[in-house]
């Protein structure tokens, strides 16, 4: 069994073990809220903790950094652009998950130095997986996903602006909806990615860029034909300097999509010096 499928298998089983069977169904007092505005459940502490043990059971030897455990101990983001590092997002999309509702999903990212180079991501409502190795292409349920080449007028683009003051917010999506159809946001990273890779959208901007949110879509789109960068323009790498993250499916779409919201009356450089 190939290392791309053991952590698939991982994966499912730790869905199918530990998050579906309390979709809908949390008890009192198994959601807490960790920061203001978000929330944990027992399902992202208990899956993090499966997947976790599962990872250093395969004797990579690279270091395991989980969303949760980052926010119990802050200190292991440290270094993190360095050597070989799993990062485990063990339910990403809480807030929808502990309402009730889709979409969530579940992420893991290989990297080296910085680089993403295996990512995976699971739907566990509809079991898609689709998943990526550096230099070697991006399927979905073991299907090779190609190069988007098609492009729609005006150009479909998920805007990610909740963790912007409400000025920012009002003013970027009044520039952005003069020349995009500036899409809703599901409230998780794992969906965003995968609507890009689909095709149900062609550009989104995050402002936020925690390294188990972005990792693994990351290379997932770069996979694919597509490009994702820092606002800046430079290449998206964990634990650079870089701010914001701007994917798209391919390289015209990222370039129509730049030239529409990285503009001084889009206002992003006041929100990137907030944040």
């Amino acid at each position: 069994m190939t290392l791309g499928d053991r952590v698939s298998q991982l994966m499912r089983e730790v869905a199918g073990h530990v998050i579906m069977p309390r979709f809908r169904m949390l008890a009192p007092g198994e959601t807490i809220e960790k920061s203001p505005g978000e929330v944990v459940t027992i399902a992202d502490r208990e899956a993090e903790e499966r997947l976790h043990d599962g990872l250093s059971a395969l004797g990579l030897g690279a270091r395991i950094v989980g969303e949760e455990a980052a926010a119990h101990t802050p200190a292991l983001l440290d270094h993190i652009g360095e050597g070989p590092l799993w990062l485990i997002d063990p339910l990403d999309g809480t807030a929808n998950f502990a309402a009730g509702r889709a979409p969530f999903g579940m992420m893991i990212a290989l990297v080296e130095d910085g680089m993403p180079v295996g990512a995976w991501i699971l739907d566990p409502l509809s079991g898609r997986l689709h998943h990526a190795e550096r230099g070697k292409g991006a399927t979905c349920d073991g299907t090779a996903i190609p190069p988007r080449v098609s492009r729609r007028s005006p150009i479909r683009a998920a805007i990610g602006s909740h963790f912007m003051t409400e000025g920012q917010r009002m003013q970027l999506h009044h520039v952005a909806s003069r020349h995009l159809d500036v899409r809703p946001v599901p409230r998780c990273a794992a969906e965003s990615y995968a609507r890009l890779l689909s095709g149900q959208d062609d550009a989104a901007l995050f402002q936020r860029i925690l390294p188990w949110d972005h990792a693994a879509g990351a290379l997932l789109i770069t996979e694919s034909g597509g490009v994702v960068t820092h606002w800046d323009g430079s290449p998206y790498r964990i634990g650079g300097p870089g701010r914001g993250i701007l994917a798209a499916s391919n390289a015209a779409l990222w370039q129509e999509a730049a030239a529409r919201l990285f503009v001084p009356e889009a206002g992003l450089a006041e929100a990137e010096a907030r944040f």
